[in-house]
């Protein structure tokens, strides 16, 4: 353990930085818009009161959902084994802090996944006011089957007559049991992804033949989509 801690950064997260070798995603409920704020507060405070854990945590990021309700936590390290040894060390410790400070907290799960492919929408400069994240869920394991559907979606963005504006970046990221597939999204603004939702077609894809072997594709069992807003960042010291 080191005697530093964590530095909280204002801006937002670097999902495809290199040296994260396995990166963690993760839901809570908590069921109001006010104890989203109260469980965003706990967190930094705990975080803040204890020395950063690991040189191999790189970061650890909250959101908000926008459905009033939810967190989403996703945290960047080394690799896989790091995280374990988190786990069994500190994380309960934290935990329990945490919901010391607000009680009833659901922690719906947890999966570990892998950067596969990202694109820039638009100015790399512009400013993300919303992460979409989309959480695609197969039949079976299938790590081709992972790739060969996001390929499709990159085919299908290829082909799109026109593009949907505010979209700033996709990054699309495997689970390593190789079940899920993670588009990670970053907009303008919610309003932006609920207009280009709401645009002509199925979903913010055209009704292109490209996006409807995307939405067809074999062993594909949902397809669900959440707006988040970035709450808090703790980054390595």
């Amino acid at each position: 353990m080191t005697a530093a801690h964590p530095r909280s950064v204002p801006h937002r997260p670097d999902i495809t930085r290199p040296d994260a070798g396995a990166r963690f995603f993760s839901t809570w409920r908590v069921g109001t818009p006010q104890r989203q704020r109260a469980v965003v507060a706990a967190v930094a405070a705990t975080w803040a009161e204890r020395p950063w854990p690991t040189r191999d945590l790189l970061a650890y990021h909250v959101y908000t959902g926008t459905d009033g309700d939810t967190l989403l936590h996703h945290s960047q390290w080394t690799d896989k084994a790091a995280y374990h040894a988190f786990v069994r060390t500190h994380r309960q410790e934290r935990n329990d802090e945490i919901d010391a400070a607000v009680p009833g907290i659901e922690r719906v799960g947890i999966a570990a996944y892998e950067l596969y492919r990202s694109r820039s929408l638009r100015d790399p400069g512009a400013v993300p006011g919303c992460v979409v994240v989309v959480d695609v869920e197969f039949d079976g394991p299938d790590r081709a089957r992972q790739r060969a559907w996001v390929d499709a979606v990159f085919e299908a963005l290829d082909g799109e007559p026109q593009s949907r504006p505010g979209g700033i970046s996709a990054n699309f990221l495997l689970s390593t049991d190789g079940t899920r597939v993670l588009n990670y999204a970053e907009w303008t603004s919610e309003e932006a992804h609920a207009d280009a939702l709401a645009a002509p077609g199925d979903g913010v894809g055209s009704a292109t033949e490209g996006w409807r072997r995307v939405q067809s594709f074999p062993g594909l069992l949902r397809s669900d989509v959440k707006r988040y807003r970035w709450a808090w960042s703790g980054l390595r010291p």
